[in-house]
């Protein structure tokens, strides 16, 4: 069976995709692998970049025998699929971003690092600070400073930029249309930038794994895989 990998994003969860390891294990074998300070695996000392994820997804790939594989990435998870195709664009057979952020500038990073502050969220939004200690443990207050490092990283120095069109392999950029961090704009620039790409708009979708209709994106993988 042809292999898939499922990436999250920053914050995010290999737990994400569970109601959607039984359809897609019908035509793939399914890869869910952690980032590194997410979930159970530990935060480096040196704490995390898209150079390092991007790294880690290639050791996992080669830990597992992973050769023309698939990727689905949803937000930080589809940047990292990008570079590593950009890379190692033989052990890639083709890849999907979902709510992917693809405009990191300084003014940006700064922007978006400055909502990951662990006392505000614990005051202004204690559900997801449930939510990101169930899912992270007792380190999330640790993640959260370290991911806004990685955005601040990525506004200065981010790996894609001018690079697009050495990506060769087929590529589908998605993007909801409620997508609160990511635009419409910003999408089908990168679309445009690919030399094989589609683009998709979902309707009615936000930015969280957790906000997006199961049937919806089963569609589009079925339908960008050629599942049948």
């Amino acid at each position: 069976m042809p292999h898939l990998i499922l990436l999250h994003g920053a914050l995010g969860h290999s737990d994400i995709f569970i109601s959607y390891l039984n359809p897609l294990s019908q035509y793939f074998t399914v890869h869910t692998p952690l980032f590194s300070g997410h979930g159970d695996c530990g935060l480096p000392e040196d704490g995390i970049s898209i150079e390092k994820y991007t790294q880690e997804l290639s050791e996992y790939c080669q830990k597992n025998q992973l050769a023309d594989v698939s990727i689905f990435g949803h937000s930080m998870g589809g940047y990292v699929a990008l570079c590593y195709a950009m890379k190692t664009p033989e052990n890639v057979n083709s890849i999907m971003t979902l709510g992917t952020k693809f405009d990191w500038t300084g003014e940006q990073a700064a922007k978006e690092s400055k909502m990951l502050n662990p006392d505000v969220i614990l005051e202004k939004v204690p559900k997801y600070a449930q939510l990101l200690e169930s899912q992270h443990g007792s380190k999330w207050k640790q993640l959260l400073p370290a991911v806004a490092d990685l955005m601040i990283d990525l506004g200065k120095n981010p790996p894609l930029k001018n690079n697009l069109s050495a990506i060769t392999v087929p590529v589908q950029v998605m993007v909801g249309d409620q997508d609160n961090m990511v635009t419409i704009e910003e999408s089908t620039t990168v679309y445009r930038s690919l030399p094989d790409a589609k683009l998709a708009v979902l309707p009615d979708t936000k930015h969280p794994m957790d906000k997006i209709r199961p049937a919806l994106l089963l569609d589009m993988i079925k339908d960008f895989w050629n599942l049948s």
